[in-house]
Formats: structure tokens, C-alpha cells, sequence
């Protein structure tokens, strides 16, 4: 895939780190990079940004060439107009906040240097914090002041390697949607890599999940996180309701693959690219999962309405975390979480027995889980 503007990244090396790479980023899109820690993602945009040198790849950023291995270019890092932003923020400790900006725009008229540096400080809010040194500055107007440094190189590509890993919780929440806000003057790709799935929904047009080295899939995160590819993405998103069954039919007037699960029949959305009898793996996004009240079985209609007994309740302020099993079988138990004070007024605790209905429509198939991969998403 190539296009005239953004980004199109193809990368494969064996040494030092195993790569299998395929990410395109659009202008203007924020395309989030997750996958457990030592997965490839820096690497990735090391190899994007030319300080590492993959053993065979094409990288390709607004129809120019930056990378190509088979024909021998292969620009230097200063040729790239790349902005990179790290989790360390990377500022010259010597040099006050305005100076770390100046040091971007080397390549600019000496005349109006000053003017568009301090237009930068002011667009991420340091205004009065020009003469500051990085060591007088918090964490989170540190990683602005490397923002603002980024952008003055005007880059065709923004990198930003975990940025906000390093402050805390409060500020990075800040800078998230400070981030969200300056987005939408950025007419360059965004690449965030981050390991917070709950900021990559957040911020990013689409996900892209690396495992070992390969990239597995990229969607939005709506679909990634409600209908991975396979067993191993649904894994590496936390999706925890994964589980084993097999086609027992379709209906195509109704819009419905009927599943064989532990002797229940569950129904899905029609999902006919598999066929009856065939093995496959489902799952169900935990706020798919209606708990019933007492006085209330099932809404009944496209509800696969189930029963099982409470094996865990764990209360985490307002929000209780349950582990339900269904029959006698306690290896393919229901994750959910519902308010604490509905838990409290239904009485649900440590061996109660609960109702439960899964959304029909949220039931998402993929093929079955070779040589039990999935779980070697937590190695």
C-alpha cells in the first residue's frame, strides 16, 4: 500500500529483534502502537524515525522514499522530517525552555526563529516559562516544552514513544487532552506507542496490536476491542470472555449463528464464513453482559439468557468485579463488573447464583486458537 500523503511502514529483520511490520498512518490520523512490553514497538519507530536500520524494509512518508532496502536508499535521520517525542522528554538540560525550542529551528530564517518558537510555547500553554531550565520545570510542562521542540521541526511524521508514561496520573490525563485538542491542527500522522489501552481508545483513529515483533491487526478500537482478529489480539486487549465452541448453525433470515458451548446453545451475529461442525473461538466484551435483577429473568429477545454462581466479588470502590461460572465447568468462567450498590441490593456475593444475559450482536467468532497461542500473550 502507497499513498501520496502519510505514512506506509514495511519493516521485517530477524536480528536483533524479530520485526514483521505493516502500519500505514493517514494525515492528520493518530494510529496507536500497543503490545506488551519488548513487542517491537519502540523498535518501530526507531526503524521509522532511521535510527535503527532494519535487514530488509520500505518506509515511505508523503510519496517520498525514506527506506528501501531492496534498491539501497536509505536516508539519514536528519533527512527525515521526524518529529520524535520520548518518555525521558530528551531536553538539553543546559538550555532554558525557549532555547530547547530554538535548537529545532536551525534551518529557519535567524530573523524569525525567536518569533515562531515562542508562537509554539504559547500554542501548548508555557507562556511565562521561557528562561526556565528543564530541571525548574514539572514532569508534564517538561514533555510540552519536547512537544513544542518536536513541532518546530515541522515533521511529516510526529513519533511519541509512551509520552506520558513518566508523570503522574493527574497530568497525564491533562496532557491527554491537551494532545486530543492539538490534534486537530496537525496535519502530519501521528504514531503514539503506548502500553495504556484506556489512553489508545481514548486518543487514537485506529490501533495497531504488535505481539513478538509482528503486527496482528489495526482497526479502530472500537473493532479491536469488541472483534479481534484471533484469540491472541482479544488476549492482548484484555478482552477476558474467550471461550470455546463450535457452529452449530446458521439462520441467515434472522441474522444468527447458532453456537455449541458446553451443551448450551449460544447465539451470535451471523458469522456464515464459518461452517456447522467447525471449531471456533467467541467472546463477548464484558459490557455486553447484563446481570438480571431479582424481579427481572431477561429482556428475552436477542439475549442468550444463562445462569451460574458467583466464584468471585471483588469490590474496587464504586465498581465490583465478578467471576461467574456457568455449570459445573470452572475453567471458561464469565469476567464482568457491575456498580457496587447494584451487587449490594441484589445480594450478590461469593456463591450466589446470578442471571445473565449476553448480547446476541456482541457475540464475535474467530477461528480457533492454534496450539493454544492465546496464552502466550502474557509471556
Amino acid at each position: 500500500m502507497t499513498e501520496a500523503k502519510g505514512l506506509t511502514v514495511r519493516i521485517e529483520q530477524e536480528q536483533p529483534i524479530p520485526l514483521d511490520i505493516d502500519l500505514a498512518a493517514r494525515p492528520g490520523e493518530i494510529l496507536a502502537i500497543v503490545g506488551p512490553s519488548g513487542s517491537g514497538k519502540s523498535t518501530t519507530l526507531r526503524a521509522i524515525a532511521g535510527l535503527d536500520k532494519p535487514q530488509s524494509g520500505h518506509i515511505v512518508c508523503n510519496g517520498a522514499t525514506w527506506l528501501d532496502t531492496a534498491t539501497g536508499i536509505d536516508l539519514a535521520a536528519r533527512q527525515r522530517r521526524v518529529g520524535l517525542v520520548f518518555q525521558s522528554y530528551a531536553l538539553f538540560p543546559h538550555l532554558t525552555t525557549l532555547e530547547n525550542v530554538l535548537e529545532a529551528l536551525q534551518d529557519r530564517p535567524a530573523e524569525s526563529r525567536r518569533d515562531e518558537a515562542l508562537a509554539l510555547l504559547a500554542r501548548i500553554r508555557l507562556e511565562g516559562l521561557e528562561d526556565r531550565l528543564p530541571r525548574q520545570l514539572s514532569g508534564g510542562q517538561q514533555q510540552r516544552v519536547a512537544v513544542a521542540r518536536a513541532l518546530a521541526r515541522r515533521p511529516d511524521v510526529l513519533l511519541l514513544d509512551e509520552p506520558f508514561s513518566a508523570v503522574d496520573r493527574v497530568t497525564r490525563q491533562r496532557l491527554q487532552h491537551e494532545l486530543a485538542e492539538l490534534r486537530h491542527d496537525l496535519p502530519m500522522p501521528v504514531l503514539l506507542v503506548t502500553h495504556d489501552l484506556d489512553e489508545a481508545a481514548r486518543l487514537a483513529d485506529r490501533i495497531c496490536v504488535i505481539h513478538r515483533g509482528r503486527s496482528l491487526q489495526t482497526a479502530s478500537p472500537e473493532a479491536v476491542m469488541t472483534r479481534p482478529v484471533s484469540p491472541l489480539v482479544a488476549r492482548l486487549v484484555n478482552l477476558r470472555n474467550v471461550f470455546s465452541g463450535s457452529v452449530a448453525g446458521h439462520r441467515a433470515d434472522a441474522g444468527v449463528t447458532s453456537l455449541e458451548w458446553q451443551g448450551r446453545t449460544i447465539e451470535a451475529a451471523l458469522s456464515d464464513e464459518f461452517k456447522p461442525g467447525e471449531p471456533v473461538t467467541w467472546c463477548i466484551p464484558a459490557d455486553s453482559i447484563i446481570v438480571h435483577r431479582r424481579d427481572r429473568p431477561s429482556q428475552g429477545e436477542r439475549e442468550n439468557p444463562l445462569s451460574g454462581i458467583v466464584r468471585e466479588a471483588v469490590r474496587l470502590g464504586e465498581t465490583t468485579a465478578l467471576v461467574v461460572v456457568v455449570g459445573d465447568d470452572d475453567r471458561e468462567p464469565f469476567h464482568l463488573a457491575i456498580p457496587t450498590h447494584v451487587a449490594r441490593r441484589n445480594g450478590i456475593e461469593v456463591g450466589a447464583e446470578i442471571g445473565f444475559s449476553i448480547r446476541t450482536e456482541a457475540v464475535h467468532l474467530m477461528p480457533p486458537d492454534p496450539d493454544g497461542a492465546e496464552q502466550s500473550a502474557t509471556d
